[in-house]
């Protein structure tokens, strides 16, 4: 499963895009600054990005567009251990 959107990166101002991949269980998170240029791997996730996984999530389960409840569940977990910025 993925999700992608953009954002402003805070160090350039700059608009940069983001995804974050689900696979066997693990999110990851990578981005780039150009949309046809090569994902970078290893980007620490903030609460807000957190944040809009769990939106999209959520309007993706309405739709049934194969997320589960354990999706849904697994970020909220993630949301309530993450101190708050």
């Amino acid at each position: 499963m993925q999700i992608k959107w953009t954002d402003i990166d805070p160090e350039t101002g700059q608009r940069r895009f983001l995804c974050a991949e689900r696979f066997a269980g693990v999110w990851r998170f990578k981005w780039k600054r150009q949309r046809r240029g090569d994902w970078i791997r290893g980007l620490h996730p903030t609460r807000a990005m957190w944040e809009h996984v769990l939106d999209s999530l959520r309007r993706r389960y309405r739709r049934r567009e194969g997320v589960s409840d354990e999706d849904i569940e697994q970020v909220e977990r993630i949301l309530r251990e993450l101190p708050y910025e």
